[in-house]
């Protein structure tokens, strides 16, 4: 009886005479929302803030060779040879960063058991703690140093891809420990072999959690700096294919350097360069967005 009245009393004092939900609960309610909406204001303003102060001052001065023209020297010319550099890293990251991390993520969420998986996760956290530009000096004295690349694809590529690995692996590991249970169960009743359930199920499954990792990997090799200038240098040329003995340009030395530069034409082509950063991010996230869309749809439909 006095749980029953109890329970009768608390529906009663959460509602009004009219059934509508008593004035402290919609007040909650309300304050709720505004918070909600407050920091979600909070986030988006910074953002704003930046984006507008890009556009702002690239578009007056904009001018599409920029996009065809290499850097001079001498002042002026345009940013062909930073774009190719950037999107050349950023393949070699998805290649050599997306295949580590990947496969890393996968172990550790499928097979890294007990202590082994304990400090293998250790390592990764601790790896992904270290700032950026130790690991492009320790890049620079083992490589450009130690084994003689001078500044290089390659010293750049294995840098970066040192700093993504542990972001990659820790979403692929979050991803697939997301797969329902009843998945793998189900592929293990069918008969299907554990590779064939991991290669068909678990990760097409996860494959949208996998692809936020790795495009996260790659905006976070979009906008370093800090180890390039140890391991990529920079050169006004375009980038060759040569893996050592070859420095590369890249975008955010642009926006780094120019802006510094008493000539009016750097610092607008530091503008320009900050302007394509963005534009790049923006494209990443409606690719990865349009993957995860397709990857969903596909599922549903078997």
């Amino acid at each position: 009886m006095s749980l029953g009245g109890g329970s009768a009393g608390g529906t009663e004092a959460a509602l009004d005479l009219y059934g509508r939900p008593s004035l402290s609960r919609r007040v909650g309610s309300l304050l709720g929302w505004g918070a909600c909406l407050l920091a979600v204001c909070l986030i988006g303003a910074p953002l704003v803030w930046v984006i507008y102060g890009v556009v702002a001052r690239a578009a007056p001065h904009w001018h599409w060779s920029v996009i065809t023209e290499t850097t001079s020297s001498t002042g002026g010319g345009g940013l062909a040879n930073e774009i190719v550099g950037t999107l050349l890293l950023m393949a070699g990251v998805i290649v050599v960063a997306g295949t580590i991390g990947i496969l890393s993520g996968v172990y550790l969420a499928e097979y890294a058991k007990g202590h082994v998986g304990s400090l293998l996760r250790a390592g990764s956290e601790v790896l992904a703690g270290i700032p950026s530009i130790v690991l492009g000096y320790v890049g620079y004295i083992a490589l450009v140093i130690g084994l003689r690349w001078q500044f290089s694809l390659a010293a750049a590529l294995i840098a970066l891809s040192l700093l993504t690995v542990p972001y990659i692996a820790k979403s692929t590991e979050a991803a697939l420990r997301q797969v329902p249970t009843a998945y793998r169960e189900g592929a293990d009743a069918l008969g299907m072999s554990e590779l064939l359930t991991l290669r068909r199920i678990t990760l097409k499954t996860a494959l949208p959690g996998v692809t936020t990792g790795l495009l996260v990997a790659i905006a976070i090799s979009l906008g370093e700096t800090a180890p390039l200038l140890y391991t990529a240098g920079f050169t006004d040329n375009m980038p060759s294919l040569s893996l050592t003995h070859s420095p590369v340009g890249y975008l955010t030395y642009a926006v780094w350097t120019f802006y510094n530069q008493p000539s009016t034409s750097f610092q607008n082509l530091s503008y320009d360069a900050a302007l394509i950063l963005v534009v790049l991010v923006f494209v990443l996230i409606v690719a990865s967005r349009l993957i995860v869309a397709l990857t969903q749809k596909h599922t549903e439909k078997n």
